[in-house]
């Protein structure tokens, strides 16, 4: 159970911003809201540890009362809230965004008079007397002593069959997984092989990572003078691990009841020092625990040892592999046809005999399974198992019912147990976030910034300073949870993770969960009536399932988020009952010509998105929505302008829109919290000074049509107002601009991310900041400019970039360059395209991780040129010898009289690349220069782009 599934957390903060002075609330009503408070800390104690167990240990009255707990943070956050608009609309001076403050003293008075001073102390009178019965079934249920007593761990570990699992019977193991793991363990020169070398494996739960360990530990384990294969798991001590492996390794367990964590590492060292050994470390969770472990294995041991440690945590995979003689094995998810093959043989019992009718639906449910051997073989076996396995309907609703966390079956219970063990190692606040993907439906790809923003508007997102924004907060939460295997990452053309999926088991697991303790309620056709729903997710709703499961059904007074995703329809003409929603999500959803006049009374939202919805134009209503923090309305082309009464939206800190919409109002400066930014038109000259007011601005984009001096100093001096800016896009599409200025002038913050600057804009040399120390930049990762010549100087200092990821460098000429073997050790892309080009060549070790390489060179240098061999073969370039390409784009660049010579340097390279072990895609074009510099044919270069 979940302490975070309430509102606890924010209830808290709001409780104690109402008792500062700037509210002066009355005496006895003041009493009674630190009554609440006290209370409530009391009870968040003890649902602290109510939350670190599983849910199937805790006792009944335990779940009854934290259920209890959960809603009454619920309705207390919404009698708080309801107070909190009301002393926003009783004034025309908005509160700072995100917090409770700083309302004016015309407000200081607003509880202690008339009809407001009855309702809140009327309202808190109520409140505890419901906080006050829970309390004393609290002490009647004996809660506190239960909780005391709670187990800390499971009394049997379901993963224990993978340890005992033959892997002739897992297709993908025998043969070919254990073959790379031993071939990493045996690789490097002499001197390598004989230090003590360290391979993890890391990947999602249930992929075979235990049995694939296991397996190879059974085939090598014989050429070592000693062996051991020890389970780590959660909550795991340092003492017991060491004392498993010196048990293991024949130690009597009565030398070892007596030693405490030193004493037990210096006997293993003291016992391992010359001998050849082979442990395994299955399964940690915890990053401090290897570092203990770590200190009873010497790297000066050159014997020839081996460490194999399992995980599911990706860092901890890299902390065991400190060393460059060690290595990380990603474990992947089976191929298809090993996935049809281990499905096909646990049900037929051999690996093609599946009948014809049942090929479509066993398709289907593989792709679920999404390569997970565990979900595999659970879900196979509940098929072999079944007495209708021969039923192609009941193929089909077992089908239906995976991802929805609606399958019954003792096997699946096992699964979910199994995957449940990364969800119960969460700190609350990830697993609430977790959880929180559950208002997706199966196979979703749910967009990065979409879910922080919504996790934000949730209030999952909180921090104490003002240093860093809750975005920020949010993009590590994300990646933690990446980290963790429990979110699968999509990565766009530029290799930059940009959304994430959840696997169908994993979505399994969380919407039982989320159903269980009321988190997300599902609207797909299958629901009953229910009450008390706080977050509602419309699915796979038409307009004949409104007859059958119409959203009357719903109690709607209490919902906090909707999330549709199916025509909002039945949803518009209702959107008024929902008088607490906080989030709204109508995005994808087909507006068209509805009303949404009801929608600009739900005062409550911090959240409004309405991308791709068909909307024309936005009300000047949605300046009613005081509390709004996003608003998206994106992807909709006929909004040309935004209205006037946006600028009332004092909290907005995400405002985003289409290029279509050229027109900001006059004013936008007002929006002071705000971080993120679509688009601006930045030929407003007031508009470009207002933004100097944003100083919290994050990320945005900026297109000039003129730039002239006056707008250039205007923006330079704005952009240096923005102290956490992180993404500047800036372009000006007409007529070439110079921006020294920028280049010279402005300081930028050294947490800036991405710098594109796009179109005909061009520096005449590098920025000052990446002259002077490139290396202080420590967080680019995305550089995209222009210059008049770039020269190997440029080159070099560019490559001491320490993060970066992506450069696109445009040029109008450029002379022969070398890329270094000593710099750009994170680039991805290498793009380089000159109006004139020279030769460029690739030092033997440069770009180790860049997969895609573009650029227009001169031509390469002929070897009888340079040493007077007629060989015929041509300088390398060593572009074919880059060893993580994926994509390669070369214009060979010459006149008309050396044509010829252009054709077969293209020739060669497509050659080498053709041979390359990564088969990478490649168009290499020999193009023909006029007098003037310019190409025969029309070409950017961007052609083939991914």
């Amino acid at each position: 159970m979940d302490l975070a599934t309430g509102a606890m957390g924010s209830l808290l903060t709001k409780l104690a911003e109402l008792l500062t002075e700037e509210y002066k609330l009355q005496s006895s009503v003041r009493e009674g809201v630190e009554s609440l408070q006290k209370e409530m800390k009391s009870m968040q104690a003890a649902l602290r540890k109510v939350a670190e167990v599983p849910r199937d240990q805790l006792d009944e009255q335990v779940k009854l009362w934290a259920g209890e707990v959960r809603e009454l943070s619920f309705d207390m956050e919404d009698v708080v809230d309801k107070f909190l608009v009301h002393v926003d609309e009783s004034s025309e001076a908005a509160a700072n965004s995100n917090k409770l403050k700083r309302l004016t003293k015309k407000m200081a008075g607003l509880f202690t008079k008339g009809k407001a001073r009855h309702e809140i102390a009327d309202a808190i009178k109520d409140i505890n007397k419901q906080v006050q019965a829970v309390a004393e079934r609290r002490a009647r249920y004996n809660v506190d002593i239960t909780v005391a007593n709670l187990p800390t761990v499971t009394s049997i570990d379901p993963r224990l069959g993978a340890m005992y699992t033959e892997a002739t019977g897992l297709v993908g193991i025998a043969g070919t997984r254990d073959q790379e793991i031993m071939k990493l363990l045996s690789e490097g020169d002499d001197m390598s092989k004989k230090n003590l070398k360290i391979v993890s494996v890391v990947g999602f739960g249930g992929l075979g990572k235990t049995t694939l360990v296991k397996t190879v530990y059974e085939k090598i384990g014989g050429d070592y003078d000693c062996k051991a294969f020890v389970p780590v798991g959660r909550k795991a001590e340092a003492k017991t691990v060491f004392t498993n492996i010196l048990l293991n390794l024949g130690v009597n367990g009565s030398e070892l009841i007596m030693l405490n964590e030193q004493l037990l590492i210096d006997k293993l060292r003291e016992l391992l020092e010359k001998k050849r050994y082979l442990i395994v470390i299955d399964d940690i969770w915890d990053a401090k625990l290897w570092t203990v472990i770590n200190y009873a294995f010497s790297k000066g041991n050159n014997t020839g040892s081996r460490l194999i440690t399992t995980t599911r945590i990706v860092d901890i995979s890299k902390l065991c592999c400190s060393s460059t003689n060690d290595s990380v094995y990603q474990m992947e998810p089976l191929s298809d046809d090993d996935s049809k093959r281990l499905f096909h043989k646990r049900i037929f019992s051999h690996e093609s005999g599946c009948p014809r009718e049942f090929e479509e639906v066993s398709r289907d449910i593989l792709k679920k399974c999404g390569g997970v051997p565990l979900a595999i073989i659970t879900i196979a076996s509940v098929l072999a198992s079944n007495q209708k396995v021969n039923s192609h309907d009941e193929w089909k609703a077992l089908l239906d019912s995976i991802g929805r966390g609606l399958t019954k079956d003792r096997s699946v219970e096992e699964m979910l147990r199994i995957l449940s063990f990364s969800y119960y190692d969460l700190p609350c606040h990830l697993k609430t976030c977790l959880l929180y993907l559950s208002m997706f439906p199966e196979d979703s790809e749910v967009m990065k910034d979409e879910l922080i923003w919504m996790w934000i508007a949730e209030n999952f997102i909180q921090c104490e300073t003002e240093k860093i924004s809750l975005f920020q907060i949010g993009e590590t939460y994300f990646n933690e949870l990446v980290n963790r295997s429990l979110l699968q990452p999509v990565y766009d053309n530029y290799g930059i993770v940009h959304a994430c999926r959840v696997h169908d088991s994993v979505l399994d697991l969380i919407c039982q969960l989320s159903r269980e303790e009321n988190f997300v309620s599902i609207l797909d056709g299958s629901m009953s009536s229910q009450c008390n729903i706080r977050r509602l997710s419309l699915q796979k709703i038409n307009e004949e399932e409104h007859e059958t499961t119409p959203l009357e059904s719903v109690s709607m007074v209490q919902v906090r988020s909707i999330a549709t995703f199916e025509p909002a329809t039945g949803l518009i003409s209702r959107l008024s009952s929902f008088v607490v929603l906080r989030v709204l999500n109508l995005s994808t959803c087909a507006l068209g010509d509805h009303n949404l006049g009801e929608l600009w009374s739900l005062v409550h939202l911090r959240y409004l998105g309405l991308s791709n919805t068909g909307l024309g134009e936005l009300s000047e209503e949605v300046g009613k929505l005081q509390f709004l923090q996003v608003l998206d309305v994106s992807g909709n082309p006929d909004i040309e302008e935004l209205p006037s009464s946006v600028i009332k939206l004092r909290r907005l800190t995400c405002l985003l829109y289409s290029r279509s919409c050229n027109r900001l109002p006059d004013g936008i400066g007002n929006l002071t919290a705000m971080e993120e930014l679509s688009s601006i038109h930045g030929d407003s000259l007031s508009i470009v000074k207002e933004m100097g007011n944003m100083k919290r601005m994050r990320k945005f984009e900026i297109k000039f049509e003129h730039l002239s001096l006056e707008l250039e100093e205007a923006f330079v001096k704005s952009l240096g107002e923005m102290s956490n800016v992180q993404s500047v896009t800036i372009s000006n599409h007409r007529g070439s601009k110079m921006m020294d200025l920028l280049g010279e002038k402005w300081v930028p913050p050294r947490g800036l991310r991405e710098l594109k600057a796009r179109g005909v804009l061009r520096f005449s040399r590098l920025p000052a900041w990446i002259r002077e120390n490139p290396s202080q930049m420590s967080q680019l990762s995305w550089l995209e400019i222009g210059l008049t010549e770039v020269r190997q100087v440029d080159l070099r200092l560019l490559g001491r970039l320490p993060a970066l990821q992506i450069l696109l460098l445009e040029c109008l000429r450029q002379g022969p360059l070398l890329v270094e073997a000593d710099g750009f050790r994170c680039l991805t892309l290498f793009y380089l395209w000159s109006s004139s080009p020279g030769q460029v060549v690739f030092q033997p070790g440069a770009l180790p991780k860049a997969t895609h390489v573009k650029l227009r060179t001169g031509l390469p240098v002929a070897k009888e040129e340079a040493d007077g061999n007629n060989s015929g073969d041509w300088f390398d370039t060593g572009i074919a010898d880059l060893p993580s390409l994926r994509l390669v784009r070369v214009d060979f660049c010459t006149s008309v009289l050396r044509q010829e010579e252009a054709e077969k340097a293209r020739s060669a390279l497509e050659t080498a690349l053709d041979a390359h072990p990564n088969s990478p895609r490649h168009d290499v074009y020999a193009v023909d220069m006029d007098s003037d510099g310019e190409e025969s044919e029309s070409d950017d270069g961007r052609d083939g782009e991914e």
